[in-house]
């Protein structure tokens, strides 16, 4: 019988059982709501800082201090203030639920020192950023908000740099593939793609997740390739090949770049939009600081939220384009269909893998698995192996 691309799809979508399938659902639906309730929370979170005035009694003591100063500090203690006051329910969602979805094993105590540690780090270069946009709303005008891009670009690209070095492993252990068959077969792909052969790690995933995933990080000599240790030891060596590709593929067409003009063209028609609507959200909040002021952050951050909610079709919309280009790298350049639907099926334990149309336009940052997999299907009957 010829191969039937979509029959195969069928079966490998199916073989992680109903249960499974109808649990996926169940987790991804359960998250996309959050995002609703994120927003709520979000609200909450300014309309309590607001009214309880901390932040104008830390500009007011501050203000011998210096503009900077002052922006630092009150963008330093909001950020520290909201994540606490938030504790509960990131607790909830990103503890408690992934663990009812068996989706980490973590301990809690783990958990609440990891995220004590990225609060921390928030505080010190979030902050840092927006000392930058309130010196940019001082000193550039009315058209300010045109240099805001420039700004993003700079502080997403030093993050993009220092992230593998100097912030990532304070969170994971990451060290080189071992020597081995899958280093042997990984050093070659990596050549192959112009990739340095001592930039692709494993890491110790499994402390915070369950998920089968690897990913592509840095840029210029920080950039590198790291694979879950969940997925190193649960993949066949055809199958992590065939992921390794795949990230590969971002780092060859240079995915990151792309997202980093994307946000930075992003955040000028945020802060466009925030130029001339702040004023309003701020009174619907009971807030009478004007944009230029420090003190009407948490106004700010609830107006990025509400506008990065809106924009998430437009923003995904990207990322899964940059999905579909490493899945079809990893396709042309490694030529394993099976290991790559395989592994493909493994992350649908998390990400229902047969979402409606319009659910994956909305809320998908990658393109579902079942669409996934038949592309790869696609290819194996288009390029029958010999």
């Amino acid at each position: 019988m010829p191969f039937d691309p979509q029959a195969a799809t069928a079966a490998y979508i199916d073989s992680l059982g109903a249960d499974a399938l109808a649990k996926a659902a169940a987790y991804t639906t359960g998250g996309h709501w959050l995002l609703l309730w994120n927003l709520l929370v979000t609200a909450v979170i300014t309309w309590i800082v607001v009214r309880t005035g901390l932040l104008e009694r830390i500009n007011a003591k501050l203000a011998k201090r210096g503009l900077n100063v002052q922006a630092w500090v009150v963008a330093a203690v909001y950020i520290v203030v909201s994540g606490l006051i938030s504790l509960p329910w990131t607790i909830y969602t990103d503890w408690w639920r992934e663990r009812g979805y068996g989706r980490t094993s973590q301990p809690l105590v783990d958990y609440l020192g990891q995220g004590l540690l990225s609060l921390l780090i928030a505080a010190v270069f979030v902050a840092l950023f927006f000392v930058g946009v309130y010196a940019l709303i001082r000193r550039a005008g009315k058209f300010w908000w045109v240099w805001s891009g420039g700004l993003t670009a700079f502080a997403l690209s030093l993050f993009l740099l220092a992230g593998p070095v100097f912030i990532e492993p304070l969170f994971n252990d990451y060290q080189p593939v071992p020597a081995g068959e899958v280093r042997d077969a990984l050093v070659v792909m990596a050549k192959q793609a112009g990739v340095p052969g001592d930039r692709i790690f494993v890491y110790d995933g499994s402390r915070q997740s369950n998920n089968f995933t690897a990913n592509v990080s840095g840029i210029a000599g920080s950039a590198r390739v790291a694979i879950s240790d969940i997925a190193f030891k649960g993949a066949s060596l055809d199958e992590v090949k065939a992921v390794t590709g795949h990230e590969m593929g971002h780092y060859v067409l240079g995915h990151v770049w792309r997202t980093v003009i994307l946000f930075s063209a992003l955040a000028i028609v945020f802060f466009f939009l925030a130029d001339r609507l702040f004023p309003r959200v701020a009174r619907a909040f009971g807030s009478t600081a004007s944009i230029s002021d420090p003190t009407g952050l948490p106004v700010l951050f609830f107006m990025v939220s509400l506008f990065l909610l809106l924009l998430q079709p437009i923003v995904n919309g990207q990322i899964r384009k940059g999905e579909n280009e490493a899945d079809q790298y990893s396709l042309e350049n490694v030529n394993l269909p099976d290991a790559l639907a395989t592994a493909l099926v493994k992350t649908a334990e998390y990400r229902n893998p047969r979402p409606g149309k319009l659910e994956e336009v909305l809320f998908y940052t990658h393109p579902s698995v079942e669409r996934r997999v038949r592309r790869a299907m696609d290819w194996k009957a288009s390029h029958p192996a010999p």
